[in-house]
Order: structure tokens, then sequence, then C-alpha cells
């Protein structure tokens, strides 16, 4: 079934426009077509430069944002990726340099952090993002009535009109006009939210779960580029699944920050690095980005060499027959060639990375966490239900599952920070260290870097206090610093040297890669890797426990599944497992029907008899729903060609009753759309039962 769409006089030259701004798109940022300029989609940022500290953070930077482009911003914290989002966000302007942008695109951005003082619930903060449908229908009724008013069909304001109120119809219906509450609902399923917290104050809600709601905004926006700075930081693992899917389809682009390395590789295509106030573009993921970089590399490393190699030749021979009349020109000659020789730069590559090790753990006891009839309540709402389980010396343990299913609960009763219903016993001789996941929320923001950690050392520690932050990257200046003049990388860096104080063989840690670069997180996986202690971890970075964990902790329905294996044993035995579960009702079903009694073989047979009538009663209104949407759109085309002819503007009262009728057409047909889809999901229903 197609829909007509609404066309104008210029129909053909519309599409003749289209053509060719489709054909010239990764050629230019505009066109040049009969005296007009007409822009393609794409973003050209040019030679920007920005200086902080009286360092470049950028200079002369240059590159373009394409109609699909999926781009990974990386550099090390502190290398401008950040500052580069709000520059082409518009929030902030560089110091020289433009960015230029298609007249009328659109930018979507999610910061690292907000503050929202909404006293709306879920469901209505998420609607928000349509407030420029209510203003594109009161656009469109506008230009219809003026439209009906007017006389000047051949006029160019006239034609440009027409073009406004096209534009205007194609951009309400590509928004969601007639769909926006059940995409809003969508949209906040797939990014976590139950139909019960959609009425809910967004105010009694977590940070974590508001910038949720600002995420689904800005996705029900649709704009022309969407930048997201750490988008993954809230959400748990099936919601980064699914923002990955949607991310992969979205009609515009996309550019990210991210340090879930899984994450990139899955949407990413082309990888811009910031290094250096310079910017090196690679149309590739980023694991491949990582390859084609150290290659870069040892090829700039080759040609310097060869280019030092040469260089030094050339001096010997000038030093040897600089004063030799008979080889002058020659001298000469190669002065020349030397001073004109561009000479190749190797990129300076930051190495510096924090290193450490955990103190060897002391003995404990086989049994580290023991847990009987577990449960925990928040007032009327059951988080835990009679969990049973046990951990022993040496497991690493993954918490995974959706936000608010109990991970960062069970981890504080574990480490003894929340009463609880039941029994969780902790072994013998077992010492906790506990990173939390605000842990950084947690220093005080007055003390400076060296007396957090200096306030708790105790015994041989002390005299190593200066050594330890040195290898969390603090150096003689940066541990005078103020807790709260930290970046959040630096603040992480920190909670995570206060666990090295002493020696423990629990770890528990909560989130502990948020704010942490890809190098930084390896390195502390690898650190955690040679811990001879036991493990507990809650963390939705699928890269970060890939490897590092032998069980995982599924928390779902208040209750905990135990999977063997790290996360992606986990999520593909999980996948199977559901597999096997539909496989086995299927089985149960033939077996009950194969095992019934005579009468029950009547009874199922009426059942099936009847369900059979039933799907015959559908499939003859979905054909008689087609037959419908079809005379639709037949009456559509014939009034396109009627709003298309300039005569029948002429009288203001036919062009008035052409378009309310057109619009009174287009109203029907989208509930017979809508009639159709939900025809064919009792179908499908159907089909399901009957199986």
């Amino acid at each position: 079934m197609k829909k007509g769409p609404l066309i104008g006089p210029l129909f053909l030259f519309d599409i003749l426009r289209a053509f060719i701004n489709t054909m010239v798109k990764r050629e230019a940022l505009s066109l040049q077509f009969d005296g007009k300029s007409y822009l393609c989609r794409m973003i050209s940022i040019s030679n920007i430069s920005v200086h902080f500290t009286g360092d470049y953070l950028f200079e002369n930077v240059s590159f373009l944002v394409n109609d699909r482009d999926r781009i990974g911003l990386v550099g090390r914290n502190g290398a401008g990726k950040t500052t580069l989002m709000k520059i082409i966000a518009g929030e902030m302007e560089p110091e020289s340099g433009n960015i230029a942008s298609p007249s009328g695109s659109t930018v979507g951005y999610l910061a690292q952090e907000l503050s929202t003082n909404s006293h709306r619930s879920v469901l209505e903060e998420a609607l928000k993002a349509f407030d420029e449908v209510g203003r594109l229908e009161q656009d469109i009724e506008r230009m219809g009535i003026e439209m009906a008013e007017r006389t000047d069909f051949e006029s160019d304001s006239y034609i440009k009109l027409l073009h406004r109120f096209h534009d205007a119809n194609d951009r309400f219906h590509m928004l969601g006009g007639t769909t926006m509450q059940e995409e809003a609902e969508k949209v906040l399923k797939g990014l976590g939210f139950e139909p019960e917290d959609f009425g809910k104050p967004l105010a009694t809600f977590s940070g974590g779960w508001q910038m949720r709601v600002e995420l689904a905004k800005i996705l029900l926006q649709s704009p022309d580029v969407i930048l997201l700075d750490e988008p993954t930081n809230h959400l748990d693992i099936e919601s980064i699944q699914w923002l990955e899917d949607f991310l992969i389809n979205y009609r515009g682009a996309v550019i990210m920050v991210s340090h879930d390395r899984t994450f990139l590789d899955h949407v990413t295509t082309r990888t811009i690095e910031i290094m250096n106030a310079r910017i090196y573009d690679y149309k590739a993921s980023y694991s491949e980005y990582l390859e084609m970089r150290e290659e870069h590399l040892e090829l700039q490393k080759a040609a310097y060499e060869n280019q030092q190699a040469q260089i030094a030749q050339i001096e010997r021979f000038i030093e040897r027959f600089r004063y030799k009349s008979t080889k002058a020109r020659q001298v000469q000659s190669r002065v020349k060639l030397l001073d004109k020789m561009d000479k190749v730069e190797v990129d300076s590559v930051d190495l510096s990375a924090m290193h450490f090790v955990f103190p060897p753990a002391p003995r404990s006891g086989k049994v580290v966490v023991e847990a009987k009839q577990l449960g925990k309540k928040y007032g009327n709402k059951e988080v835990l239900k009679d969990l049973d389980f046990i951990i022993e010396q040496g497991d690493f343990v993954a918490f995974v599952g959706r936000n608010g299913e109990g991970k960062t609960t069970l981890s504080r009763i574990i480490t003894g920070g929340l009463n609880h219903d039941g029994i969780c016993k902790i072994g013998h001789n077992v010492v906790i260290g506990y990173y939390a996941q605000n842990q950084a929320e947690l220093l005080d923001p007055e003390r400076t870097v060296f007396q957090t950690i200096d306030d708790i050392a105790v015994g041989e520690i002390r005299p190593r206090v200066r050594a330890i932050l040195g290898s969390f990257l603090f150096d003689a200046e940066g541990i005078e610093k103020k807790v709260k003049v930290l970046s959040g990388g630096e603040k992480a860096r920190l909670a995570l040297a206060k666990l090295l104080l002493k020696p423990v063989n629990l770890l528990v840690l909560d989130e502990p890669t948020n704010h942490l670069d890809m190098i930084s997180k390896d390195i502390l996986k690898n650190a955690l890797l040679k811990f001879d202690g036991t493990l507990i971890v809650v963390s939705h970075d699928r890269d970060f426990l890939q490897g590092l964990t032998d069980k995982v902790f599924e928390f779902r329905n208040k209750k905990i599944r135990t999977w063997l294996g790290d996360v992606f044993d986990f999520l593909e035995a999980r996948k199977i497992a559901s597999l096997g579960e539909l496989e086995a009702r299927k089985a149960a079903l033939r077996d009950q029907q194969e095992n019934v009694a005579p009468s029950d073989n009547k009874a199922l047979y009426e059942r099936k008899k009847q369900l059979e009538r039933e799907v015959r009663k559908v499939e003859a209104k979905v054909q008689r729903v087609e037959e419908e949407i079809s005379k639709i759109e037949d009456s559509m085309q014939k009034y396109d060609l009627m709003l298309a002819d300039p005569e029948n503007h002429k009288d203001p009262v036919l062009s008035t009753r052409l378009y309310k009728e057109y619009q009174n057409l287009k109203s029907d047909l989208d509930k017979k759309m809508e009639e159709w889809s939900i025809l064919h999901d009792e179908m499908e229903q159907m089909a399901k039962s009957g199986q």
C-alpha cells in the first residue's frame, strides 16, 4: 500500500532538486541551481581552534559530518572531545574557524551531566520532544488557510509558500505527528522503563533514570545529527543493546563519545581521534581504528628513520666538501635540498597511564558469602526476595541485570551497609574492599588529593602515599589539587587508589569503569585478573567484563539466576535458554494434545475449529480495510492533482474546500492504517495461541 504524497505545482522540480542534491551530497555543501542555493544535509567543521591555559586544545581542525555517518570521537581524557561536541551543538563558540550547516538542520545533544527540575510525569516529559510537532500543526493550518485565500498562484512567494507547506507536512509525519504517544512509550520501554513508570513524577527517579528520559526526548525529536556524550554510563546491558539497534538504523548522523569499546564497535563506522590539538580521521570502527593507527605510526616511524638517514648522509657530504671549491656547486645544491625538505614528524602518542597491582589477598575461608532467604524492601517496594546463593573463595562474579533490579542493593548488603531480611553471612577472615557506584561523589571536595589518601593511610602504607598517587597519574602538582576541581576521571582514579591502602580478599566494585578512559579500564581489568582474592563486580561494560568473571548473577524479578562463564557466555546462554523454553512449551503442548482423553480430543477439536473461524473473520476484516485504504489513496491522488492545479486556487471557497477534504482523507487514511496494524497484531496473537 502506497500513500500518495502531498504535491505542489513544482513537484517535478522537487524531484529533480532532490536527485541533484543526492548526487552531489558527498562532494559539496551547497549547489547553485536556477539561481538558488540548495543545501545538502551535512555539517562542515572548518579550521576551528580553541585555546585552554595557553595551549591549543584544537588548532585549525576541519572535517565533514555526512548524512548517515556513525562517528566515534576518541582521545585521552582532557583531549577536547566534550568541547568539540559542544561546539558542534552550538553551545560553545570556537576562537577561530566556523561551523556551517544547512538552514533548518537540527542537532540533538546529550551532555554527560544534566539537572532537571521537571514536575511532569515520565511520559509527559518525554512527550515534550514533540513540541515542534505542535508548532508544525499550527503552521500547516495557517499556511492552508493562506493558500486558500490567495490568488497570486504563479508568484514566487506563492510557490515558496507551497514548498514550505509541503516541507512542513513531510516533517510533521517524519516526527511522528500522528503516533506521538505510541513512539514515546516504545522508546521509554527500550530504555528500561516499565509501563507503570510512565505516570510517575520524573523527580522521584534517580539522576541516571532522568538522564534516560532526556535521551528518549532526543531520540524522539529525530534531529539530523545526534550528539551523545557517554550515553551508556547510566544504562544497563539490555538498554545498551536496544540503543545500539536504534542508532544503527537511525536516519540521520550520529556522533558519540564513549568509553564502551563494544558499544563503539557495534555502532560506529568512522573514528575521529583527537590528539596533540589535531584530529585523525579513520573510516573504521574503534577496534579497526586501533589497528590502523598502529600501522600508521609504524609507517611514520619508518619514514622518519629513512629521512633521518638521508639527512645524515647529506650533512656528511656538506661537511666533507664544504671547503673544496671543486665541490661548491654540489654542496650548495645539497644545502638547498635540506632547506626545502618537508620534515617527517612522528605523532606524539600520550603513553602515560596508571599502573598498579592489588596487594596480596589475606587467606579467607572457603565460603566467602552465603545467603539464605535473603530479601530487601524499601517501604512497600520489594527489591529482592528469598535469595539463596554461595560465593566461594576465588570466585569472580559479575552482577548484571536491568537498573533497579537490586544489584547495588545486594552489593551494599554484602558490604554491611544495608539492613535486610533473611541471612547474609560473611565467611571466616573475609576483609572487604568496596567501591561504591557513587564513590567519587563521596570524596570530600575540600580536601586535597594527598589529604584524601593520607587521612586514611596507616602503618607502612603512609610513606608510600605519594608513590601510590603517582601510579594513578597524580604528579607533584596534581596531588595538591582540591577534589572539587578534579574531572570525573580523576575522581574515579582517586577513589580506586583508596582500595590499595589495605590488603583485602573480597573486592566489591559497583560500576568501577564509569568516567575511566579506555586505557585506564584496560589497566584496571589487568590488575583485577591478577588479584588473588574473590571479586564481585557490578558493570554494564561488556568489553570490561569479557574474560574477567567466571560466573554471572542475573538479577530479574526480585530473584537471581546463576550462569557460568563471562558476560558473553551469559548473553549467548540466555538466548539459547529462551529458545529452549519456547521449544519446551511447544513440546509440552504437543504431548498434552497427544495424551488427552477422547472427550478432551473433542473439546480440543472444537476449540481449534472456533479459532479457525475467528481467524477467517479477522482475515476478512483485513481484506476489507485494505480495500478501503486503496480507495482512500486513489482519492488522495485525485486531490493531489486538483491541489496542484493553480486554477483551483482562484476561487478561495473551492480552494478551502479542497484542502479540508484532502485533510479529512489523510485523517481517514491514518485511522485505517492504525486499524490495519491492530488487526495484524490480532492475527499474530491467534497464530501464537494456535501453535
